[in-house]
């Protein structure tokens, strides 16, 4: 199993859509090296969810349903993502910033990319933030 970062503003979709509708397909992806992840997905990886913008904290585990299908004709990639779990409490970016062992981490590196890996070095970090 590998581990992932999926970054969506809360306005647009957020944690709480993505419980009520059960999953969604995590489409729309126009970034290289974020398709490149997309691409690398396998069914039952889990991902953090992760709200951008005035939020900025991870607030759940979400897990990839289906590997990666065309979006578009394109050569783009959509995966499907379906809820897992909420995170005990949010992991700010803070904290994340501030705490030993993620200073390595793709999110905190490309703050701009929409889905990045996350090593099982750095989850662990952060479900030991979520526990507090």
């Amino acid at each position: 199993m590998a581990y992932w970062l999926l970054k969506s503003e809360p306005d647009s979709y957020g944690w709480d859509d993505l419980v009520r509708d059960g999953g969604t397909e995590w489409d729309g992806v126009r970034n290289h090296a974020a398709a490149k992840h997309l691409r690398a997905m396998a069914a039952g990886d889990r991902a953090l969810f992760y709200h951008s913008g005035k939020d900025k904290a991870a607030v759940g585990i979400a897990r990839i349903a289906r590997t990666a299908q065309a979006d578009g004709d394109e050569g783009w990639v959509s995966v499907r993502v379906e809820p897992d779990r909420p995170l005990p409490r949010p992991v700010t970016l803070k904290a994340m910033k501030d705490a030993d062992g993620l200073q390595d981490m793709a999110m905190l590196r490309q703050s701009r990319l929409s889905v990045s890996p996350v090593t099982e070095a750095e989850w662990d970090v952060v479900m030991g933030l979520a526990k507090g």
